[in-house]
């Protein structure tokens, strides 16, 4: 019997809600099933930084629940997931995680996952870091969780700030194991400089 993966998606107020917006769009075209929980500042970020409303949020997802529900089928951890991801992660969400203080449902989700030692995936968004961020970082690193700032890669030469979107959203999908060919990956290869 085939199981198909299910993974929790993330969104916090911090800048950066167009991954979050990407990362729907992409999983929507495969099989694999996506629970969304959004905080109630980022649907304000949301609102403000892209063009798409909440309700075409909700659409990529299959199953969306509202972050104060703490009796979602994601807050246990007997309700079986592949791992979560948020994104963007802002750094009171990453505090409330390191420090298991879920006051609500996106930092109880994770909280689950972390206990039943499954992916836990960061997107973090801040800069520049101060000592309590990196402190945090290092806590959930050592805990299992990736940390994955949303850094852009330019050895591929993107054209477009989408380009530079879908890199991050590969590298997120990459770390579970689901493979998308959204932009091109380092082949070892060095280019010719470009001419002046």
């Amino acid at each position: 019997m085939t199981v198909m993966k299910r993974i929790v998606v993330g969104i916090t107020g911090a800048t950066g809600a167009i991954f979050g917006v990407r990362l729907l769009e992409v999983l929507s075209d495969t099989d694999i099933e996506t629970h969304l929980v959004v905080s109630k500042w980022a649907q304000q970020t949301l609102e403000h930084e892209t063009s798409t409303t909440m309700a075409g949020l909700r659409d990529l997802a299959d199953e969306v629940y509202a972050a104060g529900d703490m009796g979602a089928a994601i807050s246990s951890g007997s309700f079986r997931t592949d791992g979560m991801v948020i994104v963007p992660c802002s750094m009171r969400s990453l505090g409330a995680i390191a420090q298991g203080f879920g006051d609500h449902l996106v930092h109880r989700a994770a909280d689950v996952v972390l206990k039943e030692r499954r992916k836990l995936v960061l997107v973090t968004r801040e800069t520049p870091l101060n000592e309590i961020h990196l402190e945090n970082m290092l806590k959930l690193a050592r805990m299992g969780a990736t940390i994955l700032p949303p850094m852009p890669a330019f050895y591929d030469r993107p054209k477009s700030l989408e380009d530079m979107i879908d890199h991050i959203v590969m590298r997120i999908l990459d770390q579970f194991d689901i493979s998308q060919e959204l932009t091109a990956r380092w082949d070892g290869q060095m280019g010719k400089p470009n001419p002046e």
